[in-house]
């Protein structure tokens, strides 16, 4: 027994050392500058334009991440499942990282006023619309991804006659921006080129719906009787 426990332990410690080195790879293509150094006083201010962008970038990137060291926390066992889900998070991982950084830095372009990530604005509807579709459907396969990790961990927890209501809440958590990235992908396909301008905000403004997150979860924890 003490061995297959010693075993497990490793397994899952080696899981985890690969995912934070994947995550961490990520950020490094986030680098404002790339491998490129500035070799002068204009482009290093040129570069210090994307440093808002990549800051966006940086804490979706750890949100990702850290729902993944949460989910470990309620499944300490190595098991296939949770093996193969985090493989296929560090994949989806290395898609996202471009269309997030894009969008970001699209953003951050359009308010303000090309000044910030000036070399990344979008100037026709097919590019937004696809941007948003590209982006919106990474997003539902990360968090897609997380909450089936959760559903894992609480189904490994149950078997084991252990506590699963946290993991089952993480879970239907994580389903929120799952269908959030989706619609988002869905209403970007939706707009026709010559819709009205401000109508291709619709895609990127779906995601404040995701500031409802602990106002459910709280509803949720008090309906269970659980304190925050």
């Amino acid at each position: 027994m003490s061995v297959t426990v010693h075993r497990e332990g490793l397994e899952a410690g080696r899981l985890d050392i690969f995912v934070d080195g994947a995550f961490a790879f990520t950020l490094t293509l986030l680098a404002i500058g790339g491998a490129e150094i500035p070799n002068d006083v204009d482009r290093m201010v040129h570069l210090l334009g994307n440093v808002p962008a990549a800051a966006a970038c940086f804490a979706q990137m750890a949100r990702f991440w850290y729902g993944h060291v949460q989910w470990r926390m309620h499944c300490t066992r190595a098991t296939r499942p949770g093996l193969l889900l985090s493989l296929l998070l560090v994949f989806f991982a290395l898609i996202v990282v471009y269309p997030l950084h894009m969008v970001y830095a699209s953003l951050f372009n359009a308010l303000s006023a090309g000044h910030l990530s000036s070399d990344f604005g979008l100037h026709r509807a097919a590019e937004v619309k696809s941007l948003f579709a590209i982006f919106g459907f990474s997003y539902f396969c990360m968090s897609g991804t997380l909450a089936l990790l959760f559903r894992h961990a609480a189904h490994v927890a149950s078997a084991h006659g252990e506590d699963d209501f946290t993991p089952r809440l993480r879970a239907v958590l994580w389903l929120i921006p799952a269908g959030v990235g989706a619609l988002s992908a869905i209403v970007a396909l939706s707009l026709p080129d010559d819709a009205p301008g401000w109508t291709f905000a619709l895609p990127g403004l779906l995601y404040f719906l995701l500031m409802g997150m602990g106002w459910i979860s709280r509803r949720m924890r008090a309906r269970a009787g659980r304190p925050d």
